[in-house]
């Protein structure tokens, strides 16, 4: 799995390393039982404290995305196919979900291009039975 952030972007840095890795599984880069690098070494890699990398990798595992061990460190929790999600998470997403689609709707896109959108995306993510 190969991290791209933008340390110029206005998106915080602890968040694009999030979204990067829920993204990596999504596409199956990243499969349960993976580990992740250490908040020191991905600090390392990018020049950035690793204060910020904890940040990542503890929202991360409140999401239940990760789990994080002493003596193992980070590895994925999940796998898209392991089964429904836990109970909460639909509701979350729904009304981060609608945050989007409303941004979109204010900057003009219509119902037929917020679909073919989409569609474009999920066809990018690991194929789930």
């Amino acid at each position: 799995m190969q991290l791209t952030l933008d340390l110029d972007s206005e998106v915080p840095i602890y968040q694009q390393i999030r979204d990067r890795i829920v993204e990596a599984i999504a596409r199956g880069q990243a499969t349960e039982g993976d580990p992740l690098p250490s908040t020191r070494q991905l600090a390392a890699d990018f020049g950035i404290n690793f204060h910020t990398v904890n940040k990542a990798y503890d929202l991360l595992r409140q999401q239940g995305v990760i789990r994080i061990n002493r003596k193992s460190g980070a590895v994925v929790r999940r796998d898209p196919a392991t089964g429904p999600p836990e109970a909460g998470f639909t509701d979350d997403w729904e009304e981060r979900m609608r945050v989007l689609l409303a941004e979109a709707t204010v900057h003009g896109l219509g119902l037929e291009d917020v679909m073919r959108r989409c569609e474009t995306m999920l066809t990018e993510f690991k194929e789930t039975p």
